[in-house]
């Protein structure tokens, strides 16, 4: 009689303990569609559906470890190699210090001012103040400095990625030594057309 009992209460065990794996599914086992697989809902019989008129995918980590289609073998273009330049890629030309000059107003000016010295009207309203781009600190930096903090953010400063591009964040940090360059120029490396210029504004002349 024991013996039977002993068999039973095994029993009750292992059947209990047979629904134990589904006792907490989290949406394991839901009706779902893999990708790619056929689908009666679209009119087109596929599940996957194409992107919506002028979206653009987007997602965080090297593109060829992403589901963007790129094949890890694949060439990465200029601007995607530009996130992991350790310095400015792009030729400092007029037109890249313009496109700097006005993605920096659009996202910078408001908290680093202006001239860079980190007395924005968003800082002056409370904001804790960013650091000066003048200080000797931050015009020894590298450029791959300020590229990682528009990227990642640092501080109480919020990440950009995902609103300016990699090469824009480069054309940022180009504008970043212009301005840093404003305030600390070697006078004697002027082209002599400008220092004299100089020259002649100092002494009082008039200049055109």
């Amino acid at each position: 009689m024991k013996q039977l009992a002993g068999i039973l209460l095994s029993c009750c065990v292992a059947a209990s303990l047979s629904g134990c794996e589904k006792a907490r599914q989290d949406m394991y086992d839901q009706p779902k569609y893999k990708p790619l697989s056929r689908s009666e809902l679209f009119p087109d019989g596929n599940s996957s559906r194409p992107l919506p008129p002028d979206s653009m995918p987007y997602s965080k980590g090297p593109f060829a470890g992403t589901s963007s289609g790129r094949k890890g073998t694949d060439a990465v273009s200029k601007d995607i190699a530009a996130g992991t330049a350790q310095s400015n890629p792009y030729p400092v030309t007029m037109q890249l210090l313009l496109r700097g000059r006005q993605r920096f107003e659009i996202y910078c000016m408001p908290c680093h001012s202006a001239v860079g010295d980190g007395d924005g009207f968003i800082a002056r309203r409370g904001f804790p103040h960013p650091p000066s781009y003048h200080d000797e600190r931050l015009r020894q930096a590298p450029d791959r400095h300020f590229f990682d903090v528009v990227t990642n953010g640092y501080g109480v400063m919020y990440p950009y990625a995902d609103r300016v591009e990699a090469p824009d964040r480069w054309a940022i940090v180009a504008y970043i030594r212009a301005l840093q360059l404003s305030q600390h120029a070697d006078v004697t490396k002027l082209p002599p057309e400008v220092l004299e210029h100089l020259k002649a504004t100092k002494s009082g002349g008039t200049t055109q």
